[in-house]
């Protein structure tokens, strides 16, 4: 259960959707449905007609509609409403036992210590966005929460006097910036939503750690361990979005419309641009 759970966080990365703020909405209906006739044919009880080849029942077929930027909603659709059954069963009991047994202080050091191991790739992103300026703030936020916050445990770096918030960033968020559409969308089992550049972005994030590193950081002792925290804490604080998910006539697209809509708006702010948005999509 520790692997599925740590698959989900280790899909999320700073900049194909950070893990800041993420997880699927409801059972959605079954792509395809065959309705097929109940009634036998009526017969004269007198004069029996002429036996007739055997036709073909007819078969009504409910499919989603196709939308722009979800060319597999039918298979995406299914794998949604699999990954629902899998959060009810599995991962909303543990996370919910996870938050009333591990002290907040506790997740949020957890939390703060990963976002710290980020910083290398958000540095390197906001300089290929020729944004020096946050470039350089985020080299401070990571010496700073590296020494002073205890390796990243404490977010010392917004707090006075030096006022350093975080800004989650990525590969992902770069190709966005130099105009690359999203690609199309996936809802991936366990992991949730993304898209085809999300998920490029997202791998290239996770690559530099191992690379430049290397252990412990390569170890999938510390992947899973790390991931599946994270996960769960993610998954509490993401509960009440999930809850307006499934109030909905259609969680679905609910899911993926709030996905896409976060990722657009993320997107166009580091292009200057502001659009209106519904929450973000960085929780799980």
């Amino acid at each position: 259960m520790s692997v599925a759970l740590s698959i989900a966080a280790l899909m999320l990365s700073p900049g194909s959707p950070d893990a800041d703020a993420p997880a699927p909405g409801a059972i959605a209906p079954v792509a395809l449905q065959a309705a097929v006739p109940t009634e036998e044919p009526v017969q004269d009880p007198v004069v029996k007609p002429a036996p007739h080849p055997a036709e073909p029942e007819d078969i009504v077929v409910n499919a989603r509609r196709n939308v722009p930027g979800d060319p597999f909603v039918a298979l995406n659709a299914k794998s949604f409403e699999l990954t629902q059954k899998f959060d009810t069963a599995v991962v909303e009991p543990v996370s919910m036992g996870f938050d009333s047994v591990v002290p907040v202080p506790m997740r949020d050091g957890l939390g703060n210590f990963i976002k710290n191991l980020r910083e290398p790739a958000v540095f390197i992103n906001f300089v290929l966005q020729h944004k020096i300026g946050k470039a350089t703030e985020t080299v401070g936020r990571f010496v700073i929460n590296s020494t002073i916050g205890v390796a990243g445990l404490f977010d010392i770096a917004k707090r006075k006097p030096f006022h350093l918030r975080r800004r989650p960033n990525g590969f992902a968020d770069t190709f966005g910036f130099y105009g690359i559409g999203t690609g199309p969308f996936f809802f991936l089992p366990i992991a949730g939503p993304t898209t085809l550049r999300d998920l490029i972005g997202g791998t290239l994030d996770r690559l530099i750690l191992p690379t430049l590193i290397g252990s412990p950081f390569t170890s999938p002792y510390y992947n899973i361990g790390t991931g599946t925290g994270v996960t769960l804490d993610r998954r509490v604080k993401f509960d009440d979005q999930l809850k307006a998910f499934r109030a909905t006539s259609d969680p679905y697209s609910a899911r993926r419309d709030f996905y896409l809509n976060g990722r657009k708006a993320e997107i166009d702010h580091l292009r200057g641009k502001d659009t209106p948005t519904v929450g973000g999509v960085r929780p799980y």
